[in-house]
């Protein structure tokens, strides 16, 4: 595998057109999309940027998550992924492809809507890796409601828990394991800069992402930690499909950006590489928006 090099017009180096209509039930299986999201199976090469290291990635299975922990891999570092029973199916195949490269990922499956899933993951994780220097707490779900009226306690109460409690809950259990060096990197969302009337809850769960880690890297500055969020505008993975947009507006997902397209998860891997690598040692307190333009409008 050769790193592509060559120069392309970014609008169009992706999927850029409507998608087929498709629906499924949360959380999603991300191999029965069309088309199947780009996480850089084929393309992301690494060059050593984490070698040693030891990473867990919660919601590694697909999306952002599956993208990172591929990168993270190839880059040399020992991976774990947290994922739910039901995306069994992902994960496998997951493992299977970093096998193959030489890579034993480390499979957790739970529900991080538990405090203790969240401590057990961490623990598991860190005992089977022989350690953790790097947390990257990914892992979301998203309900669109057109009106509020819609949202019920039910999916407050859900979204704030996977969104908000369980990177709370990791990164509690987390920081006593961690090295002087390591990294937590948060997945927040473009919905901290462009709130959308449809993602009420989830937008203020991602918002509430964003001032819990720019606060947490302050705590942890002393103890050598860096802390950091990245805000994804709209990406082509599970969460779209299975509850996260309205069913007529899964087919032109991202259009509405400056890019006219939504993102591809292999186009964020490299921004949660940096802040995990050697390369960000003076970067904590950050929001990284990989937006499409949505962040400057």
């Amino acid at each position: 595998m050769e790193r592509n090099t060559k120069l392309s017009n970014p609008q169009t180096l992706y999927h850029y057109k409507k998608f087929p209509m498709q629906k499924q039930q949360p959380p999603g299986i991300e191999s029965k999309m069309v088309p199947v999201p780009d996480c850089g199976e084929q393309s992301y090469v690494g060059c050593g940027r984490l070698k040693g290291r030891r990473a867990l990635i919660t919601g590694g299975d697909s999306g952002i998550g599956r993208a990172v922990t591929i990168a993270y891999a190839r880059e040399g570092a020992s991976v774990a992924i947290t994922y739910l029973p039901q995306e069994e199916q992902d994960a496998r195949s997951l493992a299977s492809l970093l096998a193959k490269e030489g890579t034993e990922a480390v499979l957790l499956p739970g529900d991080l809507r538990h405090e203790q899933e969240c401590e057990k993951a961490v623990n598991e994780a860190s005992e089977k890796l022989g350690g953790l220097d790097i947390l990257v707490l990914n892992a979301a779900v998203q309900t669109a409601q057109l009106d509020i009226a819609d949202i019920t306690a039910e999916q407050i109460h859900h979204t704030f828990e996977v969104n908000v409690f369980a990177p709370m809950f990791m990164s509690r259990a987390a920081v006593p394991l961690l090295p002087e060096g390591a990294s937590i990197i948060f997945t927040a969302s473009a919905e901290y800069y462009t709130p959308n009337k449809m993602l009420l809850d989830y937008a203020a769960s991602k918002s509430a992402v964003v001032a819990f880690s720019i606060g947490l890297s302050k705590q942890l500055i002393d103890k050598g930690i860096r802390v950091n969020s990245v805000c994804p505008g709209p990406v082509w993975t599970p969460l779209e499909i299975s509850g996260g947009n309205p069913d007529e507006w899964i087919s032109s997902h991202g259009l509405d950006t400056p890019f006219k397209r939504p993102a591809q998860p292999v186009e964020l891997s490299g921004v949660y590489v940096f802040l995990a690598s050697n390369e960000a040692t003076y970067v904590t307190g950050e929001v990284y928006g990989v937006t499409g333009g949505l962040s400057g409008h």
